[in-house]
């Protein structure tokens, strides 16, 4: 898993949640946010909190900004600052900046700016980034109680063209495969754009071959996930 360094700049519920989960996950993380309060209450779940003025691009420069993996903008409701801070990290040269939008406009002028993925507000959706982040071939996730959770996940390099039945998911990996999840590549007949399709294959047998293009739907505890991918890639 890649345990990069991750800035999180706007520490209300959905950057807190996604600073807090990439922090237990051994990601190294800097949390910023203007006001003061809500670094005193994020000290005790992140590491290295920073009271500051995101749109002030010295302050972010005496922070090493330019040397993180990835900076994401949760800035929550100024969306000015959102675009301002999102235009300093992209003029210092952060690698991978990912900023919030509150609405479709919000969205389509951080799609304009070039800004490299999306959010949506949800607290929920900072713990997917977080699971994406530590692992990109995670695409989507449900968490369940009990450290269990639902994934579905790119297949991984190894078990490519493998029958399920020797992929050994549960003698192995102790994880249940819910279903699998076809993406096909069409030609729309009227415009002659391309676009890709989704089928779900239903209950795979045990002689089904997985393919490169495959999503793989799972359930089972976080660590046997986080193994079967580690594993395999």
């Amino acid at each position: 898993m890649k345990k990069g360094k991750v800035a999180v700049i706007g520490l209300g519920q959905l950057g807190m949640a996604l600073a807090e989960c990439l922090s237990n996950f051994g990601a190294e993380v800097i949390g910023i946010d203007s006001n003061i309060n809500v670094i005193e209450a994020a000290k005790d779940k992140v590491a290295y909190v920073v009271n500051m003025d995101s749109t002030d691009e010295s302050a972010l420069v005496a922070q090493s900004i330019q040397e993180v993996d990835t900076a994401v903008v949760t800035i929550g409701g100024n969306f000015e600052n959102v675009v301002l801070t999102s235009v300093i990290l992209q003029e210092l040269g952060v690698k991978k900046v990912i900023a919030r939008a509150s609405n479709a406009h919000q969205h389509l002028i951080l799609e304009k700016m070039g800004i490299h993925e999306i959010l949506n507000p949800e607290a929920n959706e900072g713990v997917l980034l977080a699971h994406r982040l530590i692992n990109p071939s995670i695409k989507k996730f449900f968490p369940l109680p009990d450290d269990y959770e639902i994934v579905e996940i790119e297949t991984p390099k190894r078990v490519v063209n493998m029958q399920l039945k020797d992929m050994g998911l549960r003698e192995r990996y102790d994880l249940n495969l819910i279903t699998i999840k076809n993406s096909l590549q069409t030609v729309d007949k009227k415009t002659g754009a391309a676009r890709t399709e989704e089928h779900i294959v239903g209950v795979p047998k045990a002689d089904s071959i997985v393919k490169a293009t495959d999503q793989l739907v799972l359930m089972g505890k976080r660590h046997n996930v986080n193994r079967f991918i580690e594993v395999n890639s």
